[in-house]
């Protein structure tokens, strides 16, 4: 089973290391990138590491190298420091990278699904919904789905965690509609080992209100602490790339929050998602309070938005 990644910086390398540390999900991996000589290299770095792996082969190649991959990764575009995504009091957050990532896009998504038209597609580069929707349109298919909100849900259930000193494998909490500043929150359904955390919360002596807004922002500037710190945020994304890889090649139906497209809403965002064979294959909206469905109707509202300002790089625009 072959998987293409395309664009090989900091989130498409973390990305192949994953897929190889996991192991066993593919027998190929094809590196594709502007700079050849940088895929060529992390191709040969990585490939002194897979004596130590299951069984998998790691080379640098075109585009018609990913003929009958099975899945392809995009990772490629500018990220949020080089693109000028990177300060907390800027509401656009990642939709500030739409116009750089959907020309990239534009270019790289034709030669990908001439190459290997029956991958499935998915989005990694941020703004990843915008380009999920963008990426769909040039697809012409429905084999499309990107990171989503799994990525914030993981550190909603960090920050948790740390409050109320557990695991944070033993927190259950999810976040949906966009990966960026207009993401909800589902406070209303997180808990620990069926116990609301709201109510977990109120007896750690700090005013709970005065929590949440801390873990919120937590959440959705966690990015940009981390640029600040590495220049890079790209770990997390790649363990998480690879999980969802694995989850579409195992046809595991493995429910999380990634984004599709979903059409009662007629755009790309974050609900309960069933991913497996082809991609996501269901989806459903979770329990909400109404404050919470409030907030998800304006995640959509800034979701086609920023879908019409991706898809405006296309002949005739939307």
């Amino acid at each position: 089973m072959k998987v293409g990644v395309v664009g090989v910086g900091a989130v498409g390398a973390a990305t192949t290391l994953s897929l190889i540390e996991r192991g066993g999900m593919c027998r190929e991996i094809v590196l594709i990138d502007l700079d050849s000589r940088r895929a060529a290299g992390v191709a040969a770095d990585m490939r002194y590491a897979t004596p130590l792996s299951p069984t998998v082969e790691v080379r640098a190649g075109g585009y018609t190298d990913l003929a009958g991959a099975a899945m392809v990764i995009i990772t490629a575009g500018l990220n949020e420091k080089t693109g000028g995504a990177a300060d907390r009091s800027d509401p656009e957050g990642r939709l500030r990278l739409i116009g750089a990532n959907a020309e990239v896009y534009a270019d790289i998504v034709p030669q990908v699904v001439a190459a290997a038209p029956e991958a499935v597609l998915m989005v990694v580069t941020d703004p990843p919904d915008p380009l999920a929707v963008l990426t769909r349109r040039l697809a012409g298919h429905d084999r499309v789905f990107s990171t989503g909100t799994l990525i914030d849900s993981l550190r909603f259930r960090v920050h948790l965690a740390d409050r109320l000193r557990v695991r944070p494998r033993d927190v259950q909490a999810m976040v949906v509609g966009e990966h960026g500043t207009s993401e909800v929150l589902l406070w209303s359904s997180a808990s620990v080992g069926g116990a609301p955390v709201l109510d977990l919360l109120a007896r750690c002596g700090e005013p709970v209100d005065q929590v949440r807004q801390e873990i919120e922002d937590d959440i959705r500037y966690a990015n940009i602490t981390i640029i600040e710190g590495t220049g890079a945020s790209q770990y997390g994304i790649g363990v998480v790339s690879a999980l969802l890889a694995e989850a579409v090649l195992r046809d595991e139906r493995a429910v999380l929050p990634v984004a599709a497209y979903y059409p009662p809403y007629e755009t790309t965002l974050s609900l309960v998602s069933v991913l497996g064979a082809g991609g996501v294959q269901q989806m459903y909206e979770p329990s909400m309070t109404p404050d919470e469905r409030a907030g998800l109707h304006r995640s959509v509202v800034a979701l086609r938005e920023a879908a019409g300002r991706a898809l405006s790089v296309l002949p005739g625009g939307a």
